[in-house]
């Protein structure tokens, strides 16, 4: 017996049957697309151009294509909304949910802010993509659809119903964006969906636009990526990698001169640096003790050191230690490394509110 023949919650609609619709697609105005852009070349969205992943490494080349961080933004009153992906889905993993993995989520403007309205949920099986609706309040409002964390995105069209107003949405309070360089952690590994990576949760909370540039195992502060990042318009920069390099040495040859690079192409902008987080270094009063982690994270430190006593006074250090910290400590990540949403929530209010402090600064 299937959960679904016992509770219709756990239905999974796999066809659009709303009649009057009106199919539109997203590269169109009046929609909006950040943190992603369409590869004409190769016919799908993708993070960075394909030039700028060869530089970095082969593995920045394929993980460019997975679409974390990517959304589209518009206004409407329409009383269903509805999507078609054309994807060229990915295998699923152990560790993350399918929607998380390879759907979308919608969130609508409440009171000023964007706030989780539903789940496009993609069935389990799909190969090439699928599509998904819900009706709405109808009430003319702001609505942001949010691309898959670990799948690619081919096409993408957006249902109206016939006759409802349709409008760009209202900008950001931050357009220029946060750029989040980093790991599977940054990347999104493992948020049950897709509006609850930290990047996400901090520019809802903030109203700032940004572009997630987490890569799984592949974020290892190559010169070629220091030279891509530092070459994009940016408000601040987060600098999250220390999870995927594959050595102290590898940090300590990385870590300063990818700095460097962002702060020569951007003097004035906050920089911030990030240690890893890890349920192993909870509930352990001998940090010292654990080893790489903790000479790690000394390393960054010292990167940090090193832009202060050069006179940089806008630039920020926190400890991946203090990002699970708390009353359940031990329940923030899926496997003891890749945050949760507890996690995530968690990594959003640490990091959330030094780039707060850091913005508000600037301006």
């Amino acid at each position: 017996m299937r959960i679904e023949d016992i509770d219709r919650n756990f239905i999974v609609e796999t066809d659009i049957t709303e009649p009057d619709l009106v199919w539109f697609n997203i590269k169109e105005a009046p929609f909006k697309i950040y943190g992603v852009e369409f590869e004409e070349a190769e016919g799908r969205y993708t993070r960075m151009p394909k030039a700028a992943a060869e530089q970095a490494s082969p593995g920045i080349v394929s993980g460019r294509k997975l679409t974390s961080g990517g959304r589209v933004r518009f206004k409407t009153d329409s009383t269903f909304i509805g999507i078609k992906a054309v994807q060229k889905n990915v295998a699923p993993t152990s560790h993350m949910t399918w929607l998380g993995h390879s759907g979308f989520d919608l969130y609508h403007k409440k009171n000023g802010k964007d706030v989780y309205y539903f789940s496009l949920m993609p069935p389990i099986g799909i190969t090439e993509g699928y599509s998904s609706g819900k009706k709405t309040d109808g009430k003319y409002t702001d609505y942001t659809i949010n691309f898959p964390i670990y799948d690619g995105v081919v096409e993408l069209y957006v249902a109206l119903k016939k006759g409802s107003r349709l409008s760009e949405p209202t900008p950001y309070k931050q357009e220029c964006p946060v750029v989040f360089y980093g790991s599977s952690i940054t990347h999104g590994g493992c948020a049950s969906r897709p509006g609850n990576t930290y990047p996400a949760m901090i520019s809802r909370e903030l109203d700032i636009n940004f572009i997630n540039l987490g890569f799984s195992g592949k974020a290892k502060g190559e010169p070629g990526m220091a030279d891509y990042v530092a070459s994009l318009p940016m408000s601040a920069f987060v600098l999250d990698y220390d999870h995927n390099t594959p050595s102290e040495q590898n940090l300590i040859d990385t870590h300063e001169p990818f700095y460097k690079k962002v702060r020569a192409a951007h003097p004035d902008i906050p920089i911030i640096m990030v240690t890893a987080p890890n349920t192993k270094l909870q509930g352990n009063v001998n940090y010292a003790g654990r080893g790489f982690l903790y000479n790690r994270r000394e390393i960054i430190r010292k990167t940090y050191e090193n832009a202060i006593a050069a006179g940089d006074t806008n630039v920020y250090f926190i400890d991946g230690y203090t990002l699970f910290g708390g009353k359940h400590w031990d329940a923030c990540t899926v496997d003891g490394t890749h945050p949760n949403d507890l996690g995530f929530y968690r990594m959003s209010q640490v990091i959330g509110k030094v780039l707060k402090k850091a913005l508000n600064e600037e301006k």
